[in-house]
């Protein structure tokens, strides 16, 4: 995959990646990966990441992972979260970072989203509104 930021995988046990589920963040978008016999792909645009925060029990932190809670004006998913990953605080920051840069790159502010979303996404695909 081209321009690929950071990647891994959820580590449920031990800090060891015994998961299918495994985790992208290339410059434009963060891909979740889960299933085996049965594979999904979700793909969340940056730009459309509104909060990120860092959450870690006690026995994260005894094996040096965090989960990072993720809202988003994404209508599928408005909500997620990147379980169980290692140096969960680096990778909080390059989340953030990256949208911050998305955002300035599609010159996006956060207020757009407040109602405005899908008027975004409907301009971006080429879509005229009917009124």
């Amino acid at each position: 995959m081209a321009n690929l930021l950071w990647t891994d995988k959820k580590r449920p046990f031990l800090g060891l990646p015994w998961s299918f589920t495994r985790y992208t963040i290339t410059p434009e978008k963060l891909l979740i990966h889960t299933g085996f016999l049965h594979r999904k792909e979700e793909e969340v645009r940056l730009y459309r990441i509104l909060d990120v925060t860092l959450r870690q029990s006690l026995g994260q932190r005894i094996f040096g992972l965090g989960t990072i809670h993720c809202c988003s004006a994404d209508h599928s998913t408005p909500e997620f979260d990147i379980r169980s990953v290692k140096h969960s605080r680096k990778v909080r920051d390059l989340l953030s970072d990256q949208v911050e840069q998305e955002r300035e790159r599609k010159r996006i502010s956060a207020r757009e989203f407040m109602g405005g979303a899908e008027d975004e996404d409907m301009r971006e695909e080429g879509w005229e509104h009917e009124h």
